[in-house]
């Protein structure tokens, strides 16, 4: 037996000793987020391209029931040379088109099927695989003519009419071209092919869904690259520097974006400018300081898609080691906001509009100030379908989306805020902004990636 200082001594050793693997083994908020991500791989442009060929049959494949449903019994897509029309790459395969104007075709000819002619300056082989073209083509304005003559078409659809750049995207000029080339009888036929394209776009094919999720894989790994010290250091970085390393590291995993990466910066006692009822976005000479709240927007274009990608970061003050819990009741309560809009009212066939009043119900019930503004994405950055956003009810030209309903399989942006008192920050409110892209199965929207849980912390 061990005399008894030596055993005291002894028990000390060991408790410092069990403290101390507690220590290593107790997760740390900022060394678990400073490991660096890991890039997600993607794949090279000719595989994309083949991939995407591949689609186009099936796409193909779905259109003729849905020319007989939405009444158009034949759809005239027009691309410009230099002035590409965005349902071009949806339509044909998916290659540059460089021949002044061309268009794609498309006939229900009743019990014969759909046909597919395309009226290009020049023939080539991967557009014969989807489209009659010949090796000599026949100048547009004849061969439209022919085809008028041969099919008769009772309606003729184009994208004139719609509220939405990709079902308004013809130009004057191709719109006066084709009058003179069909002739005053059948320029009477022209409807708006808007709620076809619509509903085009909107229906996902299931083997996408594995590279929209490598898509926003991507979105993920650049923004918490981004948000981390790998860009940031308090006190030196401007919101315009980290604006710049995103275009920079677009370029660099040979993808590109839709839109200007934007950036908010909400400071402790000191007033959120805004914009548009929103949080505004910082202007490029902001700085970067040690207790800011950073959020970015961000999107990537890959695969023919779009991604659309909001997150929140906090500096960390110095001798801080993790967030204050006024703004981790912030992010809870975004979290919960999600829950309800994605879980608990979002179903297919739901009206959109009853999903919005039902989860903000909710939020009035919980305390929660809340605000809802998301959107269809996928073929479009802002893509085409049912939108479950406030502004649905407040605007004549998009009230209409209140009575979309849900699609089965389609995409969203599942974009919103919370706006909380925290008390660290003297009771000044602060807006937690989330967007992440989710796909709809039968019991409501699943993220493409885990959603943001836990502020990006910069050191």
């Amino acid at each position: 037996m061990l005399p008894a200082p030596v055993a005291r001594h002894l028990r000390r050793l060991l408790t410092l000793a069990f403290c101390a693997t507690l220590a290593a083994l107790a997760p740390d908020p900022v060394a678990a987020q400073a490991r660096a991500p890991e890039a997600p791989r993607l794949l090279p442009p000719s595989q994309q391209m083949t991939l995407r060929e591949q689609w186009l049959e099936r796409r193909h494949a779905q259109l003729l029931p849905l020319m007989r449903k939405h009444a158009v019994a034949m759809w005239i897509v027009v691309n410009e040379e230099f002035h590409d029309d965005p349902l071009t790459s949806w339509v044909a395969p998916p290659r540059p088109y460089a021949g002044n104007r061309d268009f794609f075709v498309f006939v229900d000819t009743g019990t014969a099927g759909l046909k597919r002619i395309a009226i290009t300056g020049y023939s080539e082989d991967n557009l014969k695989r989807f489209f009659e073209s010949p090796d000599e083509p026949v100048p547009a304005d004849v061969r439209l003519g022919q085809l008028m003559d041969e099919f008769d078409p009772k309606t003729i659809g184009l994208s004139i009419g719609g509220t939405r750049g990709v079902t308004r995207s013809l130009t004057f000029d191709t719109h006066a071209f084709l009058r003179r080339a069909v002739g005053p009888r059948y320029v009477e036929r022209f409807v708006s092919a808007a709620d076809l394209i619509e509903e085009y776009l909107d229906t996902r094919l299931p083997e996408e869904r594995e590279h929209y999720t490598a898509a926003t894989a991507m979105t993920e790994y650049l923004v918490q690259r981004a948000l981390s010290n790998e860009v940031i250091t308090p006190g030196v970085t401007r919101v315009g520097d980290v604006r710049r390393w995103l275009y920079d590291a677009l370029a660099a995993h040979g993808v590109r974006t839709w839109f200007q990466p934007d950036l908010r910066v909400q400071k402790p006692n000191r007033p959120n400018a805004t914009s548009r009822g929103f949080l505004a976005v910082a202007p490029e000479s902001t700085l970067i300081e040690r207790g800011d709240v950073v959020h970015v927007d961000f999107g990537i274009s890959y695969m023919g898609f779009d991604t659309d990608w909001q997150k929140m970061a906090y500096v960390l003050r110095e001798g801080e080691r993790d967030v204050p819990e006024g703004l981790k009741q912030a992010m809870r309560n975004t979290n919960t906001l999600q829950d309800a809009l994605m879980r608990r009212h979002s179903r297919p066939g739901r009206l959109a509009g009853d999903v919005y009043l039902d989860t903000m119900a909710e939020m009035g019930e919980r305390k929660i100030e809340a605000m809802i503004y998301s959107h269809p994405v996928g073929a479009q950055g802002h893509g085409l379908g049912a939108s479950i956003d406030f502004r649905a009810s407040q605007r004549a030209d998009i009230g209409q989306q209140a009575q979309r309903r849900l699609r089965a399989g389609s995409y969203i942006s599942i974009e919103l805020n919370t706006a909380t008192a925290v008390p660290e920050w003297n009771g000044q409110k602060v807006f937690v902004m989330m967007e992440d892209v989710a796909w709809l199965a039968d019991d409501g929207w699943t993220f493409f990636r885990p959603r943001q849980e836990l502020w990006y912390l910069i050191r």
